[in-house]
């Protein structure tokens, strides 16, 4: 089961970087964004209405949390994403530059959260590392014609998205996925709408092809890609999520060949390769984390920590 949802994860958080891609060629980057989270928040809102149980004993102060969750998740990183693809970055380089989340967040997990991080862990950290530089070379070198700090701003949404994870981890309130998504998506409706107006960009483009991206978006995207990434947060912990973010960058590669003819070589199959058997190395040593004292000690402290972040 664990895999079935790392594999639907993976390929539900790629399509993303793709339907930016697609939106990109009919509206600017908020145009897009506006008219992903509008209608979805108006439905989201008419669920919340009947299905009002979910949100008993929450506190303002629980919402708020999750709003400013929802700000540095969705709104931040997605701006930042679709912005760099409207610049020119290409869908397979905005996600090889996000691919280096997995190490900031691995190495705060321990000082920030308490939660432990095996020796085998930090070798499969560092080869998906590895992994996302090979392919990032190979992208990168590729490109023309894009402002060198264009690749910084990917950067900032990745940033953004690490706050958001350890904002959430380090949460008592248990808050159903259902609920945080209706806080993040009406929050991330309200900031883009507010900027689209304001920058006359709220009028969609006339063509199907904008509303085709949108579909995309919020089918596979939002509901796929974002709902997946708190659940097997919630399930499996910050290092298993982000280490599975190393998968993003090369299957975003080479989705992006084959759909806008994005360039794919040897190297960028070479990185594909490291980046799959550091996930393989980061599971496999944590299902072993048992075998010695130190582990049995790092285990007990994961634990206390997940007992922190899903207590009520």
């Amino acid at each position: 089961m664990n895999i079935l949802l790392s594999l639907a994860f993976v390929l539900c958080w790629s399509s993303g970087f793709i339907g930016a891609k697609l939106g990109a060629g009919s509206a600017s980057a908020l145009t897009v964004l506006m008219w992903r989270f509008l209608p979805l928040a108006v439905v989201l809102v008419a669920v919340a209405v009947v299905m009002r149980s979910a949100w008993r004993g929450l506190t303002a102060r629980d919402v708020t949390r999750q709003a400013v969750i929802g700000v540095l998740s969705q709104s931040g990183y997605l701006l930042s994403v679709y912005y760099a693809i409207q610049l020119g970055v290409s869908s397979g380089t905005t996600a090889l530059i996000d691919g280096v989340q997995p190490l900031v967040a691995g190495a705060l997990a321990g000082p920030l959260l308490g939660q432990y991080v095996s020796g085998r862990q930090w070798v499969g950290l560092g080869l998906g590392l590895a992994g996302v530089a090979v392919v990032t070379l190979a992208d990168a070198a590729a490109g023309a014609g894009v402002p060198w700090w264009a690749y910084a701003v990917p950067l900032l949404g990745m940033l953004s998205l690490v706050a958001a994870t350890f904002l959430e981890s380090r949460s008592r309130a248990r808050v159903a996925p259902s609920v945080s998504l209706t806080v993040h998506c009406v929050t991330s409706a309200v900031l883009f709408t507010a900027l689209a107006l304001g920058t006359g960009a709220a009028t969609p483009p006339a063509g199907t092809g904008f509303w085709v991206a949108v579909a995309w978006l919020v089918a596979l995207s939002t509901f796929g890609g974002y709902g997946l990434y708190w659940l097997i947060l919630k399930r499996s912990g910050v290092t298993k999520v982000n280490t599975l973010m190393f998968l993003m960058a090369p299957v975003t590669a080479v989705w992006g060949a084959l759909m806008f003819g994005e360039p794919f070589g040897l190297q960028t199959a070479l990185g594909l390769a490291v980046c799959l058997a550091a996930v393989i190395v980061v599971h496999r040593g944590d299902g072993r984390r048992g075998t010695d004292r130190t582990a049995a000690r790092g285990e007990r402290a994961e634990n206390r920590w997940t007992r922190s972040a899903e207590s009520a």
